[in-house]
């Protein structure tokens, strides 16, 4: 079965080569023609991720044919450009396995990517790779688990199988809500646990926040008919204790450089800032308390300080856990 993967970032680089040393061809999509003949020339990505070399079965192409030809895509591009992409090829794309691998709520329709790609792309099967994961540790070969969400069991094992490599552990779950919330809502926490440490509150603070973020996670999960079971593993729990305590978390080192008071690098994709932004648009919706995603998005928009937001939080209502 044919592979495509579009978006030649780190994550989607790194995904590209482990699926390729299956054997498999796969052909790995980036806008940027010029980025397309450097990978094409030099075998790896020095712009996203240095020093890995592709193995020869993966091949880099600008022409978008070349993925459409496929039967599995796998889509590695932003969380909110992806409604875009599905948009404008919407055509091109009926018919094929869509397996997003973006953590985020769309900030315009307040949908989930694989529900994007049911609404926009409804003769598809739409899928969803997440969890904990690092990109290096992918195209480097190291062990990983993550979790593949699809609705439809039969087409859920066979991406899993075709998926699945000898480095990379894909374990299934029919509850896609709860694993593109799980996913989300984990990229919000680990904001503020960033800003937590940057602005030297200590470990104690941050596993405070980690465990309230974590209930917050499940409890918006719970709106929309998730499992709390999915939140307890890969895509919930998983990727929250990593994303949360690692400063390879784009996420993470945002929020760090916020409590810290130290610039970022703007260029760099952050899908926790736009998602706080629509999850509290949800939560206000549906009525659901969400206080950590609440306080993240007033400092993302720079509304209040680090020690604002701890504040917020701590001067709270007493209650039972």
């Amino acid at each position: 079965m044919s592979i495509a993967v579009i978006g030649a970032g780190a994550f989607g680089t790194a995904l590209a080569i482990a699926l390729s040393t299956n054997g498999d061809r796969v052909a790995l999509w980036a806008r940027d023609a010029d980025a397309v003949a450097q990978m094409t020339a030099s075998r790896e990505n020095t712009r996203r991720l240095a020093g890995v070399t592709f193995p020869d079965s993966l091949d880099v192409t600008a022409r978008l044919q070349d993925v459409f030809a496929c039967d599995v895509v796998l889509l590695a591009i932003p969380a909110q450009t992806l409604r875009g992409f599905l948009e404008e090829h919407r055509d091109a794309l009926q018919g094929k396995a869509l397996v997003s691998c973006c953590k985020g709520i769309d900030i315009e329709t307040g949908h989930g990517p694989t529900d994007l790609i049911a609404r926009i792309v409804p003769n598809s099967t739409p899928a969803m790779l997440t969890g904990p994961s690092f990109a290096a540790d992918i195209a480097r070969g190291l062990p990983t688990a993550l979790t593949l969400a699809c609705a439809h069991e039969a087409a859920g094992e066979m991406l899993q199988a075709v998926l699945s490599t000898p480095t990379l552990r894909l374990y299934r779950t029919t509850d896609v809500a709860g694993a593109q919330l799980g996913g989300a809502l984990k990229n919000v926490m680990a904001i503020a646990c960033g800003a937590c440490m940057g602005a030297g509150f200590g470990e104690s603070a941050r596993a405070a926040l980690m465990t309230r973020g974590f209930a917050e996670m499940k409890r918006l999960a719970a709106a929309f008919d998730g499992d709390p079971d999915t939140l307890a593993g890969l895509s919930g729990f998983g990727d929250l204790a990593l994303t949360c305590t690692s400063d390879q978390s784009r996420n993470y080192r945002y929020g760090f450089a916020i409590g810290a008071g130290t610039d970022f690098d703007s260029t760099v994709t952050v899908e926790g800032a736009a998602t706080a932004k629509a999850v509290s648009k949800l939560a206000e919706k549906l009525k659901i308390d969400l206080p950590i995603c609440a306080v993240v998005t007033r400092l993302v928009d720079q509304e209040i300080t680090a020690q604002q937001a701890m504040q917020l939080l701590l001067s709270r209502p007493l209650k039972e856990e």
